[in-house]
């Protein structure tokens, strides 16, 4: 088990508020990680619990019950939470997705509606994927349109997370006017839920993935989200804010991987002296923490330009690239360093490498991200054309 070394990771948002979060990851989150990777279980106390404590709306202004902090403390949060169980991460993940949407955009009745909801606690899954289109949201083959004082929707989406527990969902839909986004409670008539083929993924295990199948769902006016027809751009800023967090998420990952490496190299004797004491033990793990900080420092950085609203689809997109290669490359070397140990089903290494190269392509791939930091690179081009 990794543990909390506020030398190795000092606090790099509000020293008190990091520490407070850290205990708590590793008193009542990190005991139960392998057990919700195994059964792949959604940790539905452990989220109610986080927004007990305000955590799970802590970016939320405060007129709406939430913390009002600023998006370091988000990273902050969610780093250190995911040190613990990067499945509980992802969790608090799609709260955010949800919550932001209807922040940003939602009308001002919307927003008194639900997100008081989030600062309670409230589950929330944000359903954009589709069997038959992936990433690509621009066309969906689920269908709303008006009748009367309602938009009715109908259609499926497919491999949703958190859907197993989620009270509450985001929901994308083709209108006349192109894409569009609904607000969607989980008791709304017509709505279910089931277990599809492919459910299960390998890491970040928070429950299995579910489909959602709306026959015409009916839904109030309001619950549009935002403008008709812009959904696609209102889905892409979300992710701009969340690709941050997810970095965050990576980054956990990296340093509990690092962390059970380095404390276990310090134990274990070999050949008269500890794993620690090889110079080629030494190069993997300064290689690491020296990647680990770098990948640290531009999470952070990202979360300070969505304070300032300063280019977020470049550096949150740079954030989670550069953080999810690095938890990969780490998960990989404290299995190499920790040898057999590191190789068995009872460590916690196989979680980590799991866990780490599924955020490679899970909340938006490699090639995803770099697509759009090479559109920012062009618009840069194209302005010092004019």
């Amino acid at each position: 088990m990794s543990h909390p070394n506020i030398e190795l990771w000092p606090a790099l948002a509000a020293r008190e508020f990091t520490l407070a979060v850290r205990r708590f990851a590793t008193e009542r989150i990190a005991p139960a990680a392998g057990e919700i990777d195994a059964r792949d279980l959604y940790p539905r106390e452990l989220v109610k619990e986080l927004a007990g404590r305000g955590f799970s709306a802590i970016t939320l202004p405060t007129e709406y019950g939430g913390g009002g902090q600023d998006f370091a403390s988000a990273v902050a949060l969610f780093e250190e939470v995911s040190v613990a169980s990067a499945a509980v991460g992802v969790s608090l993940l799609t709260i955010f997705q949800a919550q932001t949407m209807i922040r940003l955009f939602g009308s001002d009745s919307l927003k008194q509606r639900y997100l008081p909801q989030f600062a309670a606690g409230l589950l929330a899954s944000y359903a954009l994927t589709e069997a038959a289109h992936g990433s690509d949201i621009r066309s969906l083959d689920t269908k709303a349109h008006r009748d009367g004082d309602a938009w009715v929707i109908r259609g499926e989406k497919h491999f949703i997370t958190s859907a197993s527990a989620a009270e509450f969902f985001v929901i994308l839909a083709e209108t006349p006017e192109g894409v569009s986004v609904f607000a969607v409670p989980l008791d709304t008539p017509n709505l279910s839920i089931y277990q599809g083929h492919n459910s299960a993924t390998f890491g970040l295990r928070n429950g299995p993935h579910m489909n959602l199948l709306l026959q015409d769902v009916r839904v109030p006016l309001d619950h549009l989200i935002g403008t008709e027809g812009k959904g696609v751009r209102q889905a892409v800023t979300t992710l701009d804010y969340s690709r941050t967090l997810a970095g965050a998420i990576s980054i956990g990952i990296a340093r509990a991987a690092f962390d059970g490496a380095y404390a276990r190299a310090g134990q274990r004797e070999a050949f008269g002296q500890t794993g620690l004491g090889f110079q080629g033990i030494q190069w993997y793990l300064a290689d690491a923490v020296s990647e680990i900080a770098a990948a640290r420092l531009l999470v952070f950085h990202a979360a300070r330009a969505l304070d300032t609203h300063d280019a977020i689809d470049r550096y949150g997109s740079e954030a989670k690239l550069r953080a999810s290669e690095v938890a990969t490359r780490t998960a990989a070397m404290a299995v190499q360093v920790c040898g057999a140990y590191g190789a068995m089903m009872n460590s916690p290494f196989g979680r980590y490498l799991r866990d780490a190269k599924t955020y490679e392509i899970a909340g938006g791939s490699s090639e995803i991200l770099k697509n759009t930091i090479g559109k920012y690179l062009l618009r840069g081009v194209a302005a010092g054309r004019t």
